[in-house]
């Protein structure tokens, strides 16, 4: 028994250690995006002039910068916990390829929102939201992994309705046109993808319920065997 329970406690504290490391990234990304409109309110500038102006060369740089500036702190508040959630998700169940999957849905987002977009300065990070979100959905069901299959449910169940802000016209000041393209971004990175990280485990149980089935049979010739050898003692 208290082998079992130091083995649990390893476990434990191992499981706890890798989800206080996968916060890191996510916790600083956030960290800045609170750090830019800190700054914006503190020296009373508006930094939206950083965010993405599509197919014109001022707008650019906003590829890298828009995803950390915001309207106000509403808009600030309401990216920032399903972008923490998300993000971790990613990183907690698709650690070997989380750093490429968000760093591409990060820049190619951007990029297809500059090339797309309409004639409009585009800020905030629900791009990338959308993005995780949909790699997230995606890449669950095309794995078949039950784990992450039930992670792409919890997506839908918490985020679901998200999936309105990609229609033109269902929000006010809002840019449709980066949650549709980061959306468009995740299901992009969910197939390219789809053979690096995590995988369909193996059926090991139908192994051993081939084996057990097995042992099973040849307990029963063996109690033939021992029926047949009582009998011609009679």
């Amino acid at each position: 028994m208290s082998d079992l329970n130091s083995d649990l406690n390893a476990e434990g504290a191992f499981y706890r250690k890798k989800l206080l490391l996968n916060m890191i990234i996510p916790g600083i990304f956030i960290f800045f995006m609170w750090l830019v409109k800190i700054i914006e309110v503190l020296f009373e500038t508006d930094l939206s002039g950083f965010g993405i102006y599509p197919l014109t060369a001022r707008g650019a740089p906003g590829i890298l910068f828009s995803p950390f500036i915001h309207a106000d702190f509403k808009h600030l508040f309401n990216n920032s916990l399903p972008l923490f959630f998300l993000a971790l998700a990613l990183f907690y169940f698709y650690s070997e390829v989380a750093v490429k999957v968000f760093t591409w849905t990060f820049f190619l987002t951007g990029m297809l929102v500059w090339v797309a977009g309409r004639e409009a300065w585009h800020i905030g990070a629900s791009g990338l939201v959308y993005g995780l979100a949909s790699f997230l959905f995606f890449s669950g069901i095309i794995r078949r992994h039950f784990r992450l299959t039930a992670l792409s449910l919890l997506i839908v169940f918490l985020y679901g309705s998200m999936v309105w802000g990609i229609f033109p016209g269902m929000y006010k000041n809002v840019s449709w046109e980066s949650h549709m393209l980061g959306f468009f971004s995740g299901v992009i990175l969910s197939v390219l993808f789809r053979k690096e990280g995590p995988q369909q485990p193996a059926n090991d149980w139908l192994d051993d319920e081939e084996t057990a089935e097995a042992g099973n049979e040849g307990d029963e010739i063996m109690n033939d065997e021992e029926t047949t050898e009582k009998k011609s003692f009679i």
